[in-house]
């Protein structure tokens, strides 16, 4: 049988005669895998002839994305583009010759030879001779079957052996970084930077819109804290005031305009950027315009010492200050030399002193601004040579030009501590000896000598050992300086523990412990460390204060601090106890902020301190802690509603004006309000009563008024004034309940001290005029005329609410002078109310 091999004829589109595409020969399989494999073929023909041309464009494209065209001169710009566009068609011509149509023939064929047989080309073969018999169909069969197994070819446009220096891939990866790290922007201002060299400039005529010719700015010196002024923003004539070293600068982008100036001298002379700095009030004129320019002298600070240095307890110098500079004080220092022609020049000062610099202090800067500053130098200055000796103070302060103010010098006595152990004394002035001259070598050895002569029963032994080797360095020969000082602080530690008794190592312990945990707060320690650090601060103070309290036992503490009364900071232990307890709530309930300021309260408290023993509340008189602590509160309660009348005052402003402006009023307002809140946590943590009913009611109320202040204080900071007036009620309005509950504490507290005395008069009522006595001390307390209209005693001090005689007032007059206070004090919190009644209402509650 012979075989005629053709192809048959297949129908091409647009023919009249077309119809649709068989399956080649009745396979789907092979049909898909034709039109796949021609798909390939036609990927193939493209990249082969366009891959330069894609390359081309991604290149291209990157260098516009990535901002390359900014760093080509303007000049190349247009050549660049040229060959870019020239390169472009190139490529595209190449490509377009290169490409050639891929027929459905090609593409049977390339899958065809993919299969055992040609199956493909078999089904299309016909039977020559013979016919297409059984035989023949089994052929046909067998190649349809095998034909059911083609698949597509995997095309390859072999870009490889066409591109061998990779080409391709450095486009690819150019077009990478333009789409992530390009952007839209840049894209079109290299688009519009080559168009503009292509578009013929515009000419000039006077009636062309131009965009400004100019810019200027003026920025003042950075220590003056005050913005940067566009000129262009200035409206026309404006007067600028600029202070002095200002810097003035201009950029200039057209031709034919100049800067001219009478304010000071250039500092850049760059004609297209003048710049000069400020130093004088004239003009300046750019591009017909003028701008007055008023300077602002820089005045040179100011500062002013206080009254003369105090001495704490402890020796610390204690010395008030004032500063004041027009644009901020940036530092300050304080200088004391010796004055040397105040000394008196006897015993150990008679001879010349030896040269010593005078002691440079830094003065404490506060925080934010610092144009006006009333600060305190507080110095631990007892173990300097110039302690207790006539000193000269001098202060200096800086600006931020570096001009300085000094006040006149201050003559006084330079603070330190006291000795009144009578060997303490003698030590210490020992010291002072050889610190002043080494010439005292000698004296000062016979001095110790006799100190040391017969030392039984009034010198330790281990402290006679230490200064009988004094006495053997000090008649050794010459002495240097670092021997000298070594005995200087020797002959302090032996003077403090003969005087303090071990005291001082007390209060050394306590304030590590202060500063340990202070520093744990700050930095956000874990809760374990914290109250670990507590309990040590706790130990330690118990410590201190129970030596303080036996040694007030033992002498007398107005002698002690004859020159320097403690003046209302003596307190008891157990409110110690209560202030500490107060850290400590407020650390459990993770208020940090505020245990933090209380315990520097606390810190400040313990650093002049008379431990008292005796109970909360002692005593009748104005000092008692019951009385104080009355007193304290209402001062706090008359502050706060002050501060609630200027919050009312500032809402009805922010209602007439719109709401604009008063930022820095509400800002003084809040830190009013924090300070309030502060010395309110003080007073609680200082209250008297804890463990009573009525002491711990009255601490809740005042817990609650700290709450409200806190809100409060918020509600200012944000310009909320209706928010805030309704806290800062809520506020006094539980400092009265807590101030009631007091009231009732102290009423009882008296109560049992009467029923004491009354006792007290009937077991003495048998001798001779102590009857007629107790008598009229009880008539005395039962008489009207000794009460004022609310309810207090007239000879008292003005600030205790007395019970009185119930028959004779009808009601319990402490109830009823309660009710009074509380009337008033609701009164003059309503708005509503006639600003005259108002004020009356105010003096009544200033007065009682």
């Amino acid at each position: 049988m012979a075989l005629r091999r053709f192809r048959s004829a297949r129908p091409r589109p647009g023919r009249a005669d077309a119809s649709p595409e068989p399956d080649i020969h009745g396979s789907q399989a092979a049909h898909r895998a034709v039109r796949l494999t021609r798909w390939g073929m036609v990927w193939e023909q493209a990249a082969r002839a366009f891959w330069p041309l894609v390359t081309l464009t991604s290149l291209i494209f990157a260098l516009l994305s990535l901002g390359g065209v900014e760093a080509a001169p303007p000049v190349v710009l247009p050549w660049l583009a040229g060959l870019a566009v020239l390169a472009l068609i190139a490529a595209s011509v190449w490509g377009g010759l290169r490409y050639a149509r891929v027929s459905e023939d090609a593409a049977e064929a390339r899958v065809d030879a993919t299969l055992p047989g040609r199956p493909l080309t078999a089904l299309s073969d016909h039977a020559a001779i013979g016919g297409e018999g059984a035989l023949w169909q089994a052929h046909l069969a067998q190649m349809r079957a095998q034909a059911d197994g083609a698949r597509a070819v995997r095309p390859d446009a072999e870009l490889t052996r066409r591109d061998p220096y990779a080409l391709r891939l450095a486009g690819m990866v150019a077009l990478a970084m333009a789409l992530i790290f390009g952007g839209a922007g840049q894209l079109g201002q290299g688009m519009e930077a080559i168009a503009a060299t292509f578009r013929p400039a515009p000419e000039r005529g006077e009636d062309v819109a131009t965009g400004p010719s100019w810019e200027g700015w003026a920025q003042p010196p950075a220590y003056t804290g005050r913005p940067t002024v566009y000129l262009n923003a200035l409206a026309e004539g404006q007067d600028l005031e600029l202070p002095k070293g200002s810097e003035v600068t201009f950029r200039l982008y057209g031709e034919g305009i100049g800067v001219t100036q009478d304010i000071g001298t250039s500092v850049d002379e760059d004609p297209l950027a003048p710049a000069f700095t400020a130093e004088m009030t004239g003009t300046i004129e750019v591009a017909g315009r003028s701008f007055p320019i008023t300077v602002l002298p820089d005045n040179a600070p100011t500062v002013a010492a206080g009254n003369a240095p105090e001495r704490r307890a402890d020796g610390r110098l204690v010395q008030d200050f004032t500063a004041q500079d027009d644009h901020g004080v940036v530092s300050g220092e304080a200088a004391i030399d010796l004055d040397l022609a105040s000394v008196t020049r006897e015993f150990g000062l008679a001879v010349d002193p030896e040269p010593r610099e005078a002691l440079v202090l830094d003065l404490p800067m506060p925080r934010g601004q610092r144009k006006d500053i009333a600060g305190q130098l507080v110095e631990d200055l007892s173990r300097h040579p110039f302690a207790n000796l006539p000193v000269t103070v001098s202060l200096r302060v800086q600006d931020g030009i570096e001009q300085q103010g000094e006040a006149a010098p201050m003559q006084t006595i330079l603070p330190g501590r006291r000795f009144f152990n009578p060997v303490a004394s003698a030590l210490v002035e020992i010291r002072r000896d050889l610190l002043w001259s080494r010439d005292n070598a000698r004296r000062s050895a016979e001095i110790l000598r006799a100190l040391t002569w017969q030392p039984e029963g009034f010198i330790d032994p281990v402290l006679y050992q230490e200064l009988r080797g004094g006495v053997t360095l000090l008649e050794s020969g010459p002495l240097a300086e670092e021997p000298r000082d070594d005995l200087a602080e020797a002959l302090w530690q032996a003077a403090l523990k003969l005087e303090d008794g071990g005291l001082a190592d007390a209060l050394a312990r306590m304030r590590e412990a202060q500063e340990k945990l202070s520093e744990a707060i700050r930095n956000g320690a874990s809760e374990d460390e914290i109250q670990r650090l507590m309990d040590e601060l706790r130990e330690a103070t118990d410590a201190y204060t129970q030596m303080l309290a036996e040694q007030g036992e033992q002498q007398d503490p107005a002698d002690r601090f004859a020159q320097n009364p403690p003046q209302g900071q003596s307190i008891t232990g157990d409110q110690i106890q209560q202030m500490m307890d107060e850290i400590q709530r407020l650390m459990n309930e993770g208020r940090m902020a505020e245990a933090q300021q209380l315990l520097e309260q606390f810190n400040r408290m313990m650093e002049n301190l008379e431990v008292r023993q005796g109970q909360p509340g002692e005593g009748d008189g104005q000092g008692s802690p019951m009385n104080r602590s009355m007193n304290e509160l209402a001062d706090t309660l008359r502050e706060q509603q002050e501060l609630s009348d200027e919050a009312f005052g500032e809402m009805q402003r922010q209602f007439r004006e719109g709401g604009q402006g008063g930022e820095q009023q509400r800002g003084e307002m809040g830190d009013r309000q924090q300070e309030l809140r502060q010395q309110l946590g003080q007073q609680r943590g200082l209250m008297p009563g804890q463990g009573s009913e009525q002491g711990d009611a009255a601490r809740r109320q005042l817990d609650e008024a700290g709450r409200a202040m806190e809100d409060a204080e918020q509600a200012l900071r944000e310009g909320d004034m209706a928010g805030a007036m309704e806290r800062q009620a809520d506020a006094i309005e539980s400092m009265r309940e807590g101030m009631r509950a007091m009231g009732e504490m102290m009423g009882e507290g008296e109560q049992q001290a009467q029923d004491g005395q009354q006792q007290g008069q009937q077991g003495q009522q048998g001798q001779p005029g102590q009857q007629g006595q107790a008598q009229g001390q009880g008539q005395q307390s039962q008489g009207r005329a000794m009460l004022d209209p609310l309810g207090r005693e007239l000879s008292g001090n003005g600030n205790r609410i007395t019970t009185g005689d119930p028959l004779a007032e009808g009601v319990d007059p402490a109830a009823r002078a309660r009710d009074l206070l509380d009337e008033i004090r609701r009164r003059s919190g309503e708005r509503s109310r006639p600003e005259d009644e108002r004020d009356y209402l105010g003096r009544l509650l200033d007065r009682f």
